[in-house]
């Protein structure tokens, strides 16, 4: 394919891509009148032929078969639409923003696979002729002010090329392999990558650092489970800022929602339980330490580090924390037997200072918070049991929970505990609300307010039929 430059040379600068390159308004018309000299070949505005110069020199020659049709006589013009017979029914013409002008006979279809752009002109095109010349006149199109007639030219050329492979080693792609893996990217330029590599393939040699960059080559089976690791890292934490700070972020790269969820890194129930037991057994220990039941040589030093109330208060945190994620991935109900039958826990309470005490009903909220909002459905023998246990301690620690809220919304617990209640059968309904209210009648505002759910109870128990319907849909 030859090309002659125009009377002044082209610059070099940053070129526009055809693909993306909108900067290149199109104006569809008819190029010079002058004859083109044969399909695939590139012809002058001039009548005569120059010497060849550096421009020339700088646009490398097509090697694509698909791109050109056979080199025919340059002293025989094709007769007719013989180009478009032969598949090349797209005419570009190339002009340069400093002089110039490149004219491409170029198969449609490649086209229009390759770039939007080019679909769009070659449509618009066809809809203004077909109705006047028919469907096989060739499809004239005029790329004005390009930058780099050369670049343009060899991009174009890219789109026909067989082996897209070995062409970008020819242009120089395996030199900037190199310069990617040394530098810092940002996740658009990684999600590019990636597709880059998920598209063509090169040599391992060449991409093996890079691609060690963008993929975990070793299978998943063999890897250590990295999100129960940082669970365990969390709640053994003695840096309360930085365990607030870890809390939020793990718990952010864990929820079903989050955008950087993968299956194999996703934490099993069975390991989530694992951690929740050991938090459990420490709770345990505190409050036996609390109660005095524990010899003063089982503490070690690392125990007696911090105050017996914070080290208390931070292992509920973790309790709670790792509830959150439980009841996110929606796992959460085998959590209500196990907190149901903390009997040991529960026999403590009795005798712990009101201090240290609420702590344990602050896991019995989220609990009841969790079941009110429908975020967490069980079987009603695990209801039933939360309450039968935990409902009375609530009613001791509330004036506590109101004083040291620790993030916990007053009104909706007491919300969530009346809305509790009344998912039980109406018998255990009755000893509950009973209970209550003779705890509420002696203690006031350091008892919940379950008023609005006992006038529910009242009416469903005593009021019958449709007397209860017209009352509650008031």
């Amino acid at each position: 394919m030859a090309q002659l430059p125009g009377p002044i040379q082209p610059s070099f600068s940053v070129p526009s891509s055809p693909q993306s390159a909108k900067s290149a308004s199109r104006i569809v018309g008819r190029i010079d009148p002058r004859r083109i000299l044969s399909p695939g070949r590139v012809s002058p505005i001039e009548d005569t032929v120059p010497d060849p110069s550096p421009v020339l020199d700088s646009v490398p020659q097509l090697r694509s078969q698909s791109f050109r049709a056979p080199i025919a006589s340059p002293t025989t013009p094709p007769a007719g639409n013989s180009a478009v017979s032969d598949g090349f029914d797209v005419r570009m013409s190339l002009r340069g923003k400093n002089g110039g002008c490149v004219v491409l006979e170029l198969n449609s279809a490649v086209l229009c696979a390759n770039s939007e752009v080019f679909a769009g002109l070659i449509a618009d095109y066809r809809k203004g002729v077909s109705s006047s010349s028919g469907s096989n006149k060739m499809c004239i199109i005029e790329v004005p002010e390009v930058d780099n007639l050369g670049v343009f030219r060899e991009t174009i050329e890219l789109m026909f090329e067989e082996d897209v492979t070995k062409r970008l080693l020819n242009i120089g792609v395996y030199r900037s392999i190199d310069v990617l893996e040394a530098v810092p990217w940002t996740e658009e330029e990684e999600e590019k990558l990636r597709s880059l590599f998920t598209r063509f393939k090169f040599d391992d040699e060449t991409t093996r650092d890079i691609l060690a960059r963008l993929y975990l080559n070793d299978s998943v089976d063999s890897q250590p489970n990295v999100a129960q690791q940082l669970v365990w890292s969390i709640t053994t934490c003695v840096d309360a800022n930085a365990r607030n700070e870890l809390k939020s972020l793990v718990k952010g790269l864990l929820c079903k929602s989050s955008v950087y969820e993968k299956n194999h890194l996703d934490l099993s129930k069975e390991d989530l339980y694992s951690v929740c037991h050991s938090c459990l057994g420490s709770l345990v220990s505190l409050f036996e330490e609390a109660s005095d039941t524990i010899p003063s040589e089982r503490l070690t030093k690392k125990d007696m580090n911090k105050p017996l109330i914070e080290r208390i208060s931070r292992e509920v945190d973790n309790i709670n924390w790792l509830l959150e994620i439980m009841l996110d991935g929606q796992i959460a109900e085998d959590f209500v037997d196990i907190w149901a039958d903390q009997h040991q826990l529960l026999k403590m309470h009795e005798n712990a200072s009101p201090m240290i005490r609420y702590e344990l009903s602050r896991v019995s909220a989220i609990l009841f918070v969790a079941m009110a909002t429908r975020k967490l459905q069980c079987r009603l023998e695990a209801r039933s049991g939360l309450l039968q246990a935990w409902f009375r301690p609530m009613l001791l620690d509330f004036g506590w929970l109101q004083r040291c809220r620790k993030g916990l919304d007053i009104k909706v617990l007491q919300e969530a505990m009346g809305q509790t209640l009344l998912t039980l059968p109406l018998k255990q309904q009755y000893m509950l609300f009973m209970e209550w209210f003779r705890y509420f009648s002696s203690h006031g505002t350091e008892c919940p307010n379950l008023s609005k759910a006992f006038q529910i109870w009242w009416r469903r128990s005593f009021l019958r039929g449709s007397e209860t319907y017209a009352v509650e849909s008031r």
